[in-house]
C-alpha cells in the first residue's frame, strides 16, 4: 500500500506543495510506489487522520517567517500524545493576488487563509486600502469566492491558480520576498520508524513543550537556565494558553540538539523537576526539498 499523507486541503493549498515536495524526496530516497495525498477540511484534521490511523502522516505548517507560529498546530500536537515528529521542511511561499479584473479599485473584499492576509497586510493596506479581509479555512477555498465582476479576489498560490483556471492579476504580494513557511511531517509514536528514511545529512533538532507548576515571578527561569548551561541553543520558544485558566501557558521549544545525545538527555531529567507536564515531540531533520511532483492526491474537489 503507498505511504498515505494528510494535508490541508482542498487540492491547491501551500500545505499540499509541502506534501507533494516531501512526497517527492520520499520516493526518490525509498524507491517506493509514490504516496497518496489526503486532504482535510482543517489543519487539526489532518493531524487528527493521522491521530486516529487513518493516515500515516500528515503535514502541518508550524511557523511562517512573517507572521510567526500556527498555533492550531501547536496546540493540536499538545493535545495528542500519540503523535510525534519525525521530519520537517522549509517549503518558500510566493503569494499571488487572483481575480477576474485588472482593475484593483472595484475590489471590495480579499479572501484568503488568516496567515496569507497576515503575510501581506502591508500590500493589502497600500494597494487595496477599501477591501474588506475575509479569513477562510484555506487559500484554496477562497478561491471559490472570486466572482465575474471582479469584486471579490482571494489571495493564494500561483499553482492553485493553474489549477483552478483562474487569472493572476498581481504576483508576490507578500510584504517580504524571503517568506518562507516550516511544515512539520507527523506520524504516529507506534509507526514503524520505515515510514521516514533516515536522513544522515541534515541539522538535527528537538522539540518539546512544558507546563510549570505555579505561575510565578522567575518560574521560566530556571528552565531555561537548564539548556543555557549546557550550551544548548533554542532557535525558538513561546507560549500558549493552558486553556485552562488566564495566566497559564504551555512553552513550546526547539531545541538545536539531537534528542539522543547525552548531553540533551541530562537537560531533559533536570527539566523535568522542574516542570509540571513535559513532552517530547520527537527529534528529526531539516529537509532541503524541491518540486512538487511525484504524489497522487484522492482528492475530487
Amino acid at each position: 500500500m503507498p505511504l498515505s499523507i494528510a494535508h490541508l486541503g482542498p487540492t491547491g493549498t501551500y500545505a499540499e506543495q509541502a506534501a507533494l515536495a516531501y512526497a517527492a524526496w520520499y520516493t526518490q530516497h525509498t524507491q517506493q510506489t509514490a504516496p497518496i495525498l489526503c486532504p482535510c477540511p482543517s489543519i487539526a484534521q489532518a493531524l487528527q487522520s493521522t491521530a486516529s490511523g487513518d493516515t500515516q502522516l500528515s503535514v502541518s505548517p508550524v511557523e511562517n517567517s512573517i507572521e510567526g507560529s500556527v498555533s492550531v498546530t501547536l496546540d493540536t500536537l499538545w493535545q495528542l500524545d500519540i503523535l510525534q515528529i519525525c521530519q520537517a521542511l522549509v517549503l518558500p511561499i510566493e503569494h499571488v493576488l487572483i481575480a477576474k479584473t485588472q482593475n484593483l479599485q472595484i475590489i471590495q473584499a480579499v479572501y484568503s487563509h488568516p496567515q496569507p492576509l497576515g503575510q501581506c497586510q502591508a500590500w493589502l493596506k497600500t494597494m487595496l486600502p477599501q477591501a474588506t479581509l475575509v479569513p477562510v479555512n484555506s487559500t484554496t477555498e477562497a478561491l471559490k469566492y472570486v466572482d465575474e465582476d471582479g469584486a471579490i479576489a482571494a489571495i493564494a498560490s500561483e499553482r492553485a491558480a493553474q489549477l483552478y483556471q483562474l487569472p493572476v492579476i498581481q504576483r508576490s504580494i507578500q510584504d517580504h520576498p524571503d517568506n518562507c513557511t516550516r511544515f512539520w511531517i507527523v506520524s504516529r509514536r507506534d509507526t514503524p520508524g520505515l515510514i521516514s528514511p533516515p536522513v544522515t545529512d541534515a541539522p538535527i533538532y528537538t522539540s518539546l513543550a512544558f507546563s510549570l507548576p505555579a505561575n510565578v515571578p522567575g518560574a521560566l527561569l530556571q528552565p531555561l537556565k537548564i539548556f543555557n548551561d549546557r550550551h544548548i541553543n533554542l532557535s525558538r520558544i513561546e507560549s500558549r494558553p493552558s486553556k485552562r485558566s488566564l495566566g497559564e501557558y504551555v512553552f513550546f521549544v526547539d531545541a538545536e540538539a539531537d534528542l539522543e545525545t547525552t548531553f540533551l538527555q541530562s537537560a531533559l531529567d533536570e527539566l523535568q523537576t522542574h516542570t509540571e507536564v513535559l513532552k517530547v515531540f520527537g527529534r528529526y531533520p531539516l529537509l532541503q526539498v524541491a518540486g512538487v511532483s511525484g504524489a497522487k492526491s484522492n482528492s475530487t474537489r
